[in-house]
């Protein structure tokens, strides 16, 4: 049986962080909402290693290797959860919070999908 959440944020703009589950690195990608779509504005990795090499272009800022994915717009991300590695952390304005936090427990929803959606007006 699959759950559905819709959790509104309240900012068209997100960070979606994670822990490499080998090496245990950060790794963090900025999206912008782009009408129906999610584009990846930027993304960081903080360190390398197992098939997380920085790509051609990447600039080292503040610790972390900075770089544009050449990724068309999305229209939605599928995130793998699992109970053996820490779990994403989604940001905004300026506050992280762990998908836990925001879902619940990993084994309670191990499949998510993030996408835009209208946010009715009052």
């Amino acid at each position: 049986m699959a759950a559905a959440f819709s959790l509104p944020l309240p900012h068209a703009q997100f960070t979606l962080a994670w822990n490499h589950s080998i090496e245990k690195i950060r790794w963090e990608e900025d999206y912008r909402v782009a009408g129906d779509r999610l584009r990846l504005v930027e993304a960081r990795i903080r360190g390398s290693g197992a098939g997380m090499e920085p790509p051609e272009g990447a600039v080292l800022k503040d610790g972390a290797w900075h770089y544009v994915p050449p990724l068309p717009p999305l229209e939605r991300l599928r995130l793998t959860r699992s109970p053996y590695v820490p779990d994403y952390t989604l940001c905004w304005d300026n506050t992280c919070r762990p998908l836990t936090a925001l879902v619940g427990p990993v084994e309670n929803a191990p499949l998510l999908e993030v996408a835009p959606c209208e946010i009715p007006q009052e």
